[in-house]
């Protein structure tokens, strides 16, 4: 069905837009000398580092490279029969569905059914066909309560749901996703994969997607891609197998390596057999210290500075319903409070409204500054003021970088706040964030994940009293979320406020001090991290869904109470 024969692709230099292009290899490489076989009917995963070449392998399938993005290609590319190089884009869509990470780079209309029909007129289909197959899409991907809304007006994950959608309508013989759940909250990443899957079973419809969240999907998949983004060879298997020998694994798979487990788990289902077994090795010796856990939280909490005050807050866009409704939230200094909730629950508007580019309806938000100063209410502050104080990267990475290189994204930032430049201290923080070759490199080259740690970089060099971030883990691979786990941490430490809106509930089970739920607009429930993750039916982490002990939400928590900590794990 795919074929790829010693394959090897480099992008042209000068900046160009380049989904993924690290390089494979020193010499600029994004494929070198690759190749690979996909079945017909197959449900394949590719995976690996940011930068390893997942993105451009996807677009090798429809020839959007070589033929938007230029550069050098050799080898041999089938997909159906089909040479995509020979083709071209325009001829192999037909042939291959693309959904890209950002949803919003393929919209072209307005409401919701219109861009599901668009490809369809284009083909000029009889319209009893066309609405046939947009009643189909809306089911299969639950958005059939979205039709006859505007995409302006959606969340980020309605509109990654509605974009699928659309390609699905027009039957394709290859589905192809770039991180299809980056955006979605963890009951939709669920519905969109198995509507997904039920595709690739009833159908035969032969699927490829990348995928960082690999908790999400790596057990629906026929067989997994490891791009190690280096010099050495790709690995290619089962996913138990390849799981196994890769450092990108899943908190479960993570865990069974540490512990020895074979067959190694990749589901709650799959880990139950040796849990019991597990549980009776972990020492008791915590749970004085779980039993006291939410009292703790709390007094800690309170002995506190506020850093940020949201009191009764609500907000109505204009022309649609209220999407914040009589919020109440404090956010303390060294505190780290995730709010999580559905897609269009809030949580990006009360990010928004936290950080004064909304001004409240109703009720108030109020900053404070560190220097003992009275609190900013931004209702009476322009953003640029409250800029001082409030840090703040939206989902979309792009907003916030518009210079030449990266390394001037953050001199512009250190100039608009009025601190003195330095370069030796920005590329210190560069190289935290993983991005220390990429400072004199094009913002809008780098990869989705690069391009967020960018701006996030961005904001940091200002070191803002309140650090607010909307999905700071989309686009990021495990070794990326373990550098902003620890960043985090060490800001944490330092006093600095973090806001997070997040549906990764991996970095929430590591990263939080509290929890706040949303729905419909509204907190439904805040609390200690252990205390609302333990149980939750959507918004537990794999390791808690385990255990069911609030003691253990990451792995780190079960081989710290395993006798001897971490040292007893190859004896777990």
């Amino acid at each position: 069905m795919i074929s790829f024969d010693r394959v090897s692709y480099r992008y042209p230099p000068g900046p160009r837009p380049r989904p993924g292009a690290a390089g494979a290899s020193p010499d600029g490489f994004a494929l070198r000398n690759f190749s690979l076989e996909i079945e017909e009917g197959e449900l394949f995963l590719v995976v690996g580092p940011s930068g390893a070449g997942k993105s451009t392998l996807l677009r090798c399938l429809n020839g959007l490279v070589p033929h938007f993005y230029g550069g050098e290609l050799s080898g041999r590319i089938r997909v159906a029969g089909h040479d995509p190089v020979a083709l071209g884009p325009q001829r192999m869509s037909r042939v291959v569905g693309m959904v890209f990470q950002d949803p919003e780079t393929q919209f072209v209309t307005d409401r919701v059914e219109d861009e599901l029909a668009f490809g369809l007129e284009n083909q000029a289909l009889p319209p009893a066909l066309m609405r046939k197959r947009v009643e189909e899409a809306l089911d299969q991907l639950t958005i059939a309560h979205l039709r006859g809304r505007h995409i302006s007006t959606l969340s980020g994950g309605e509109k990654q749901r509605v974009i699928i959608a659309a390609v699905l309508t027009l039957h394709p013989e290859v589905l192809v996703l770039d991180e299809p759940t980056s955006q979605l909250d963890p009951q939709s990443a669920e519905e969109v994969l198995v509507a997904i899957r039920r595709l690739n079973e009833d159908l035969g419809l032969t699927v490829v997607l990348a995928e960082h969240r690999l908790e999400r999907v790596v057990q629906f998949v026929d067989r997994v891609l490891y791009l190690p983004g280096d010099d050495r060879p790709p690995l290619v298997g089962p996913p138990q197998e390849v799981m196994a020998q890769v450092p990108l694994a899943p908190p479960l798979a993570t865990l069974g390596q540490a512990l020895g487990w074979r067959p190694l788990p990749l589901t709650v289902k799959q880990a139950r057999r040796f849990a019991p077994r597990a549980a009776q090795s972990l020492s008791r010796s915590a749970s004085a210290e779980a039993a006291t856990l939410a009292a703790s939280a709390e007094a800690a909490s309170g002995g506190r500075a506020p850093a940020a005050v949201a009191t009764q807050v609500s907000y109505r866009y204009a022309g649609g319903q209220e999407a914040v409704r009589r919020v109440s939230l404090t956010v303390h200094r060294g505190e780290v409070v995730a709010v999580m909730g559905r897609n269009g629950s809030g949580k990006s508007t009360l990010l928004k409204l936290m950080a004064g580019l909304l001004r409240p309806g109703e009720g108030s938000v109020v900053l404070y500054p560190l220097a003992p100063a009275a609190g900013m209410d931004t209702r009476r502050h322009e953003p640029h003021e409250l800029a001082r104080v409030v840090g703040y990267v939206p989902q979309s990475p792009d907003a916030l970088l518009f210079k030449d290189t990266v390394l001037e994204e953050l001199a512009f930032t250190r100039q608009a706040q009025g601190l003195p430049a330095d370069p030796t201290a920005d590329r210190a923080l560069l190289a935290q964030l993983g991005l220390a070759e990429k400072a004199e490199a094009y913002p809008r080259d780098l990869s989705t994940g690069e391009r967020q740690r960018a701006a996030l970089a961005a904001v940091l060099v200002a070191r803002p009293p309140l650090l607010l971030l909307d999905e700071p883990t989309r686009g990021l691979d495990y070794a990326q979320k373990e550098a902003l786990t620890r960043l985090l941490h060490a800001l944490r430490s330092q006093g600095h406020a973090i806001l997070l809106a997040t549906h990764d509930v991996e970095l929430a089970a590591r990263c939080a001090d509290r929890v706040a739920l949303m729905g419909g607009g509204e907190i439904v429930v805040q609390g200690p991290t252990r205390q609302v993750m333990t149980g939750s039916l959507v918004f537990a982490s794999q390791i808690n869904k385990l255990y069911r002990d609030p003691r253990f939400l990451t792995v780190e928590d079960v081989l710290a109470a395993l006798p001897g900590g971490a040292a007893g794990a190859n004896r777990g």
